[in-house]
């Protein structure tokens, strides 16, 4: 992994600090919250005390009455138009309630606005038989004909029935029936409309026709001459006590509700029957966009949906925390709105008259002030984090980069450095005061001393050769004047000994003073024209006889090659080149001299197999006194490649070693020749 990424990953750390914030301020909501949910009990407690003086207020409920057979009457803030429509009641569509019915369900809703009780059904019906004058008799035998029933009493009297039945869509009668008869009802407005699958009725009734007990009959109908099937809103013979907001509780509600809270009052059923104050509004102007919402959402505390928080649409309060506190256990719990992460503390505490229960207290407030501050807090900790994440992350980033770019160049120069025949000790960055700086000059130093002694070895073969010459001469003359001496048999041997070590010792000078003589001549040689090709077929030839062991083909399409150099001196770089081949390959094994022709370069190549060159001596091969060759060798003392390279730079041209498959292949490339 480069620099750049490790700085980047280690900038990833910064991340921590809007973590360890974005805690700090969820537990400080938390705190706060927990702080204002136990104000909001006492509160709740103080508030079922005092409700618990107006016990004759509270409806008594019977222990053996089924809840479900109670309906309940929504206080509506406007009068609804008897159309045969619900969209202009004040009311939510799921404040409709449903009962079963033969072809669907049925669902209805009853309203109370003044004086006047409002009732809506809808019902489904597949065919719908309308009425006639002799079929407006309520009798059980002769219920020929789709309608809808209330049934209304007021315990222990008698019920009364007000019977809804259409002869065709729109306005319609109604009739009451009780002890004495059936009657048409002129008070009662209503409106039927037919719709796709059934039709809907929608009715105003006087509030002095009906009684506290009301249930809802629905008979339906698919052939005229045969009673139709009856579903009711209630499962016994009578219909229960009807809910609904009751004005002396509801007056004493809106006497003890605090501002910015909500207070509901439920009886013991948890029918609503008391409802004060109201919350902030959940406005747009509360709302984030959508990526803040959506950190928002990651970073807060989750709870409820506010939706369970509201007053229920149909009623009746059945969330955990109210039926707690009907069973007469104090009870909290708290929601936040999905859309603007506003929180709602809810308390719920119980209305007890010595061991009695009369219902509960809901009581309600929002978090304006905790949201504010864990959303001004909030925000301000993700945009300086976030802000400072990027700008750390940046830097280190752009850092990394120059840093690693630096670094990078040092050391494409030191490799260059090592490369070139004349080693470079002037590297970047060595001005630099850091440590980047102090390893450039360090690199610099070892890379001079490096030059140095790169010099003192390429001329080491001419001092040598030039200083042990004379001894070499001394020892020589000495050793062929000892020889005309007379000598026993083990002096001969030693002197033998020693003509053998300085014939060697001669050799060896010769191969020394070798380069120094191809220096001189390359500095004073006179380029000539010659056929390549034919001093190339000569010279191979001359390898046959010589190199038995081995056998030389010659890869090269053109018959003739003219070009311009020295053809001594270039046999002389071919020689080392072969010779070099032959001590790397076995016997019997093939060496290819290959010779091509490529615009104004020539390219000349010998191929043999042998074992492959190591990767770390690929650019030192061409150093003076540089072999690979393993073992006591007094014949190569690493000048032969050295020579080549000498010559081959010499005529303007540059050589290389390279792996080939199975061998090794040494190229030289050629320029300005002129091909025939």
């Amino acid at each position: 992994m480069n620099l750049r990424r490790q700085l980047l990953l280690v900038s990833l750390l910064t991340l921590m600090l809007p973590w360890a914030g974005c805690e700090f301020i969820r537990e400080t909501e938390s705190a706060l919250r927990t702080g204002q949910q136990q104000m909001l009990a006492a509160t709740a407690r103080a508030l079922a005390n005092s409700m618990a003086q107006y016990r004759e207020e509270f409806p008594r409920q019977d222990a053996a009455l089924a809840t479900d057979d109670q309906l309940y009457i929504h206080e509506l803030e406007m009068r609804p138009e008897i159309d045969g429509y619900f969209d202009d009641w004040p009311l939510r569509p799921d404040s409709l309630e449903s009962m079963r019915g033969v072809d669907g369900p049925v669902l209805f809703s009853f309203g109370s606005f003044g004086q006047t009780i409002y009732f809506y059904v809808e019902v489904s019906d597949r065919n719908v038989i309308y009425t006639t004058p002799q079929s407006l008799v309520l009798d059980d035998e002769s219920r020929q004909a789709d309608r809808v029933t209330l049934i209304s009493s007021n315990p222990p009297y008698l019920q009364e029935t007000i019977a809804f039945a259409a002869e065709a869509p729109g306005k319609i009668l109604s009739y009451k029936q009780d002890a004495y008869g059936i009657a048409l009802e002129p008070t009662i407005t209503a409106h039927w409309q037919d719709i796709p699958g059934g039709y809907r009725l929608e009715s105003g009734i006087p509030a002095a026709l009906l009684g506290t007990h009301l249930g809802i009959v629905v008979n339906n109908t698919d052939d005229a001459a045969r009673p139709g099937t009856r579903s009711s809103s209630f499962s016994g013979l009578a219909p229960g006590p009807t809910a609904r907001i009751s004005p002396d509780v509801n007056a004493i509600a809106a006497r003890l509700v605090q501002p910015g809270m909500r207070l509901i009052v439920t009886d013991t059923s948890g029918w609503r029957i008391a409802a004060a104050g109201e919350l902030s509004a959940d406005t747009a102007a509360n709302t984030r966009p959508g990526f803040a919402r959506r950190l928002y959402d990651l970073l807060v505390e989750s709870g409820k949906e506010a939706v369970f928080a509201e007053p229920d649409p149909l009623g009746r309060e059945q969330q955990s925390y109210v039926a707690a506190a009907l069973q007469g256990r104090e009870m909290a719990s708290w929601f936040r709105s999905d859309k603007s992460g506003k929180a709602i503390v809810a308390v719920a505490a119980p209305i007890r008259s010595g061991s009695d229960t009369l219902g509960a207290v809901i009581l309600q407030q929002d978090t304006d002030a905790i949201l504010s501050l864990t959303n001004e807090g909030l925000a301000r900790l993700i945009n300086v984090t976030l802000i400072a994440t990027l700008l750390v992350a940046g830097t280190l980033l752009g850092y990394a980069t120059w840093l690693s770019r630096r670094i990078r160049h040092l050391s494409v120069a030191a490799e260059a450095a090592l490369e070139n025949e004349a080693l470079q000790s002037s590297l970047p960055s060595a001005l630099a005061s850091d440590e980047i700086g102090d390893l450039s000059r360090s690199f610099s130093s070892v890379l001079k001393q490096l030059g140095d002694y790169n010099e003192y070895l390429k001329s080491l073969a001419s001092k040598l050769s030039h200083e042990l010459r004379t001894p070499l001469a001394i020892v020589t003359s000495s050793l062929e004047n000892l020889e005309h001496e007379p000598l026993n048999e083990a002096g001969m041997g030693y002197t033998a000994r020693a003509r053998d070590g300085a014939d060697r010792l001669r050799r060896i000078l010769s191969a020394m003073s070798e380069a120094n003589r191809v220096e001189e001549l390359m500095a004073n040689v006179e380029p000539e024209m010659f056929d390549f090709r034919k001093a190339l077929d000569s010279t191979v030839t001359a390898y046959r006889d010589v190199y038995r062991e081995r056998s030389f083909e010659i890869d090269c399409d053109l018959t003739n090659l003219n070009t311009t150099g020295s053809p001594e001196l270039l046999i002389q770089m071919l020689d080392k080149l072969v010779d070099n081949a032959v001590d790397f390959s076995n016997k019997g094994d093939t060496i290819t001299i290959r010779l091509l022709a490529r615009h104004d370069e020539l390219e000349l190549s010998v191929i043999n197999p042998g074992p492959p060159l190591p990767e770390r001596m690929r650019t030192q091969m061409f150093d003076s006194m540089v072999s690979m060759r393993s073992g006591d060798n007094t014949r190569h003392l690493g000048l032969g490649l050295y020579v080549a390279r000498l010559i081959a730079v010499g005529h303007g041209g540059s050589i290389d070693a390279d792996n080939v498959d199975g061998g090794v292949m040494f190229r030289v490339v050629l320029p300005t020749m002129t091909s025939g």
